[in-house]
């Protein structure tokens, strides 16, 4: 990715009681995230959380999906008229709560 860039984090916080179904999100849920938002999406990582800091200490985050627009205005015209919908499908796929972050890429 390249400086400037906007990057839209959405992490999903581990915890007891949580969770989350890593096949779905890979196989149905991104792919279908990517065809709503087109060509407006430079590109995606998912993670999934192994550790924590410390040894044998829990992930903090059970998964990030990351995706990454040239602008805030391509990201806002892409997700904000397909939002619901892929608010929607969260339940497909876990029981928690995402957080999201929109961040500028620096380097």
């Amino acid at each position: 990715m390249k400086k400037g860039m906007i990057k839209v984090s959405v992490l999903y916080p581990n915890g007891e009681g949580k969770s989350f179904n890593m096949d779905y999100y890979c196989n149905k849920h991104v792919p279908m995230v990517g065809k709503l938002l087109g060509d407006a999406v430079q590109g995606a990582t998912v993670e999934k959380g192994l550790q924590g800091g410390a040894p044998d200490s829990p992930a903090a985050f059970a998964a990030m999906g990351n995706l990454y627009f040239n602008s805030m205005e391509e990201f806002g015209n892409s997700f904000g008229p397909n939002a619901d919908k892929i608010m929607a499908d969260l339940p497909n796929f876990t029981n928690i709560e995402p957080t999201v972050q929109i961040s500028e890429v620096m380097i």
